[in-house]
């Protein structure tokens, strides 16, 4: 008996659960057909060629499918996610902004590969204008926008459409790694001071130091409103022979009230002027002591003498 055997080494199966090919891009107003698709342009994933689809579910890899893009030329990369294989053999959809990050053109190549990363826990952005400010909730508006996303990568622009207008807003960190997925995660969110933003100049208060107790002398000498002081004018044009003399005010007769220096935040205090009650006279014994029946009756029909 004899036995041959073909294949003395297995075969390597370095490259067998890994997806790997190289495509021509173009972004997505490039796109043919009817409907519009303009929902790409809002997100982070791309449009792939069927064939991609087929090789994909022969290869044993994780989902969501979450890929690596590159560009050769200039050492770019990062990282998507795939929304439809419907784009034509050899051609992939790109979102604009991802090109501008790839600094690729209209039929450049890239080269995609399948990829896994962590999901992520924190990330940090930057507006790239100060018009980001105007919005109410801006970590609503974001967390909105990053549905259409399947991952961040650490020094992206990426670029969400709200109330008609774009914003850019560059990832400045993530963790746990510089590239994370964000599909179904419980991320922090935090925001950097916008590019080109100054912070509004408050002008300096000086305080005075009080020290011992304070002098309310001065409190009499000020002048303050002074009730018909003015002057009037006719309707006819002419003036009055004597202008009116206002009688000069006496120190004395300003009041103002002493503030309090005692004052504490959350705690309100009433002063009230208590006056003494004034005592009325004591009435005579007999004359305050009431009497019942003591009072005269009154007739409606007065009783006249006959003649």
């Amino acid at each position: 008996m004899f036995s041959f055997n073909m294949f003395d080494h297995p075969i390597p199966r370095v490259f067998q659960n890994r997806f790997s090919t190289q495509y021509r891009c173009f972004s997505v107003s490039m796109l043919a057909g009817p409907n519009d698709r303009s929902d790409v342009e809002k997100g982070g994933k791309i449009i792939m060629p069927p064939s991609a689809l087929d090789q994909l579910s022969r290869l044993n890899i994780t989902y969501p499918m979450l890929f690596k893009l590159t560009n050769k030329n200039s050492d770019r990369m990062t990282h998507c996610g795939v929304l439809e294989f419907v784009a034509d053999e050899g051609i992939c959809y790109l979102p604009h902004w991802m090109m501008q990050n790839l600094l690729l053109e209209e039929g450049g190549l890239v080269q995609v590969e399948s990829v896994n990363l962590q999901v992520a826990t924190y990330s940090k952005f930057q507006p790239q204008s100060p018009d980001f400010l105007d919005i109410t909730n801006p970590k609503a508006v974001l967390e909105n926008a990053l549905r259409n996303f399947a991952c961040l990568t650490t020094g992206d622009v990426i670029a969400i459409n709200y109330n008609e207008k774009i914003y850019e807003l560059r990832v400045m960190e993530t963790k746990p790694d510089k590239a994370v997925s964000i599909i179904e995660c419980d991320m922090n969110v935090d925001f950097d001071a916008p590019l080109g933003y100054k912070e509004p100049e408050r002008p300096v208060q000086h305080e005075e130091s009080i020290e011992g107790e304070a002098d309310h002398s001065g409190y009499g000498g000020e002048v303050g409103f002074r009730a018909f002081s003015g002057s009037g004018n006719r309707l006819d044009g002419k003036k009055k022979g004597v202008e009116p003399s206002p009688s000069p005010i006496k120190p004395g007769d300003i009041k103002r009230g002493i503030p309090n220096y005692e004052f504490k935040l959350g705690k309100i205090t009433f002063i009230r002027n208590s006056r003494p009650l004034v005592k009325k006279v004591e009435e005579d014994e007999a004359g305050g002591r009431f009497v019942a029946f003591s009072g005269e009756g009154q007739s409606l029909r007065k009783k006249g003498r006959k003649p």
